[in-house]
């Protein structure tokens, strides 16, 4: 079964409006397929077309010929009227039948009723339909009104002639004599014998290209035009002085000078009466003060030369040529600009939360200031070294106290294990570094804990003058003893490599400074697994205050006074250097993504740097009036916050963007106050909530804040 489908709108509309006159004018012609029947899918056609190509194109050359003999014995009679034109059954106009694809309809009749779509039959019920049908070789599918339509055999004729190369319709005649179109009497020889040609009936391209070009051009202020100078309809009777020549002079605008007042009525020789003043008001004008004194006083007289000379005459000429010889008239240009358009468009602080703003726990329990807070990779746990020599283990949701070990030193650090099944605590004593087994976790994780934290009577290390891993029999532990107190502990994001700064061993004599030779112990790498220390950064310039890690790649970061330097841990070599600008560095954070930084110093200022875009600062931010003791950035959410020693808490929303020409966005949102002054400063130390936005604060009264939304 061959059949066809028609993609111009225009030939379905016609083949339809002759389909329905045939309709009309032969009532007894084949009845109209019932709505069971559906048209085959394109994929159908294909097939079908490629099974039935040779037996249907002798059948197809055999109708043909039989409707042509017919159409000559009988010619089709044409009508001009507009009666017999039917319009199409569907009413959609231009819409693409695309959008109707996903409906039950494929649009609407001129009711305003949808017409449902027929349902579809497959390959084979196609095929047995063509089988029995002898005239479905000359059905096509209308997509447009979604239904098939029976071409006549007239239709048959148009093709036959339009694949044969010859002219739709027999009356014309392709090949029809010339008609001499010039009127040759009474005239002389032509200029040309030719007929017009095809290119002057046609628009020029190349004058369109050119008046694209000016508009093009006029439209970009290429090409201006001269505007007509307009009149004024109102001038000064007696001239302008900014119409002269110097007010059109480059430079600053100028300003002419001013006119004397212009003589009214009182100054005339004969004033009228009620500008004459009584006897009474010339006395009165003597008890007056000169500055509020009338400067002239009018009077009558009978003619102009009666009129005696002005008095004040030479005094107020020699004062008019003063004022416009030494009075400048030159007017400065000032940019008016409000102050409030200077600040930049924050969004709202409503539709950045949540974020930290009310506290809602309090835990009490050391006698000393709070010096470090860490709180576990699960956030039920918080771990606090005081320098009341003990370290306390809480529970955050409760505020429970769960275990206490005594130290006996200030404790100046703690740092949990990242590893959610290592439950290790790191803490910083004075000389000693102790690992200490928290007791959490189950059976199997406690095991391993226990196999981690076995070391032998003498652990053998790079270097005997470096470190020295002996066990803790009191805690069930590791201790660390360092040459000098260590400051900072931090953990690799493994598990394994943990980080200690010692930012004494770098202060050296004069002659051991200018000894470049030394080495420096300062900031040093251990290995739990392997209960090794290392020391790869021996030639370390100043004095290094923190040491961090980076959350995904082997980069570490170095916070000296003055810079921060970044090392590649793989190729053991320095890769960046950043500039702060500051007096002295406090604290280091760096975010979750990598690529920003933030640093706190004793000046109270904190710096954002961008280490995509320069080694300088991206922003310099002035917030607290004191030393700034610690920043943290919040490991999922837009968060940041810095502590100072003015007993504060600063959180700021931090947006970092993937789109790299895009800045990242930096708002502060709160200011947490709570925490008492003491002799030790403020607030020692802040961490954010590893999973929601919570803020922990320490602070020198011995308190420990939770601050939630």
């Amino acid at each position: 079964m061959a059949k066809l489908k028609i993609r111009d709108k225009k030939v379905k509309i016609a083949i339809t409006k002759d389909k329905k006159k045939k309709d009309k004018a032969d009532p007894e012609a084949v009845p109209e397929l019932p709505a069971e029947y559906s048209s085959p899918t394109r994929d159908e056609e294909h097939s079908d077309s490629r099974d039935v190509s040779q037996s249907s194109d002798s059948e197809l050359s055999c109708e043909i010929n039989e409707v042509e003999g017919n159409d000559l014995h009988h010619p089709a009679e044409e009508s001009d009227s507009s009666e017999d034109e039917v319009a199409p059954r569907n009413t959609i106009g231009d819409v693409p039948l695309e959008w109707y694809k996903d409906e039950e309809h494929i649009g609407y009749d001129i009711a305003g009723r949808k017409i449902k779509k027929h349902a579809r039959k497959d390959k084979i019920e196609s095929f047995l339909a063509g089988v029995d049908d002898s005239k479905n070789w000359r059905k096509i599918y209308d997509e447009y009104n979604d239904e098939e339509v029976e071409l006549t055999k007239k239709e048959m004729k148009l093709i036959k002639r339009l694949l044969q190369g010859s002219t739709p319709h027999t009356e014309v005649d392709p090949y029809a004599p010339y008609v001499d179109w010039f009127d040759w009497e009474d005239k002389g020889h032509p200029l040309s014998n030719a007929p017009e040609p095809k290119r002057r009936f046609i628009p020029s391209k190349w004058e369109h290209k050119k008046v694209v070009k000016y508009i093009r051009a006029i439209r970009k202020g290429w090409i201006k035009f001269e505007k007509p100078e307009e009149e004024p309809r109102h001038y000064l009777l007696w001239g302008d002085d900014s119409t002269s020549a110097e007010s059109k002079r480059q430079g600053l605008k100028y300003i002419p000078a001013p006119k004397p007042k212009l003589a009214g009525h009182e100054e005339s020789y004969n004033p009228s009466l009620e500008y004459i003043p009584t006897q009474e008001e010339i006395n009165s004008y003597q008890l007056m003060y000169e500055e509020d004194r009338p400067k002239f006083i009018p009077k009558r007289y009978e003619s102009l030369r009666n009129v005696p000379a002005y008095e004040n005459a030479l005094k107020e000429g020699f004062d008019r040529c003063l004022d416009l010889y030494l009075c400048p008239r030159t007017r400065k240009k000032r940019i008016n600009i409000d102050p409030e358009s200077l600040k930049p468009k924050l969004p709202s602080r409503k539709d950045l939360k949540p974020y930290p703003s009310k506290c809602y726990l309090e835990y009490l329990g050391h006698s000393g200031p709070v010096k470090s807070v860490s709180v576990e990779i699960s956030g039920q746990w918080l771990a606090s070294g005081s320098t009341d020599g003990t370290i306390r283990l809480w529970e955050v949701e409760t505020g429970r106290c769960l275990k206490v070990w005594e130290v006996g030193q200030p404790v100046n650090h703690v740092a949990w294990n990242p590893l959610p099944q290592l439950p290790i605590l790191a803490a910083s004593a004075g000389h000693d570094v102790l690992l200490l087994d928290t007791g959490l976790g189950d059976a199997e994780e406690q095991h391993r804990i226990t196999e981690l934290l076995h070391v032998e009577e003498s652990a053998s290390t790079d270097d005997r003058d470096l470190v020295s891993w002996a066990r803790e029999e009191m805690y069930g532990g590791i201790r660390l003893k360092h040459t000098k107190a260590v400051a900072n502990v931090e953990w690799h994001r493994k598990g394994d490599y943990f980080t200690t700064v010692m930012p004494k061993d770098i202060l050296r004599t004069l002659p051991e400074r200018l000894d470049c030779s030394r080495d420096t112990k300062a900031v040093l790498l251990h290995q739990l697994s392997k209960k090794q220390t290392h020391n790869p950064f021996k030639k370390l310039r100043g004095l290094a205050v923190s040491a961090v890690f980076h959350p995904t790649r082997s980069i570490f970061f170095i916070s000296t006074k003055n810079h921060i330097r970044i090392y590649d841990l793989l190729k053991s070599k320095l890769i960046n250097k950043l500039e702060t600008g500051l007096q002295e560095v406090s604290s280091v954070a760096v975010h979750p993504g990598g690529d920003n930084l933030i640093v706190g110093s004793k000046e109270g200022k904190m710096c954002w740097f961008d280490m995509d875009l320069s080694s300088r600062p991206y922003k310099i931010l002035k917030t607290h009036p004191k030393d700034i003791t610690n920043v943290a950035f919040h490991r999922s959410y837009p968060l940041f916050a810095s502590s100072s020693e003015d007993c504060t808490a600063y959180v700021f929303h931090g947006m970092v963007y993937s789109d790299l020409n895009q800045n990242p966005l930096i708002v502060p949102l709160e200011i947490l106050r709570g925490h008492a002054s003491s002799k030790y400063g403020g607030v020692l130390d802040c961490k954010f909530h590893p999973r929601q936005p919570w803020l922990f604060t320490a602070g020198a009264d011995s308190v420990i804040k939770l601050y939630c939304h």
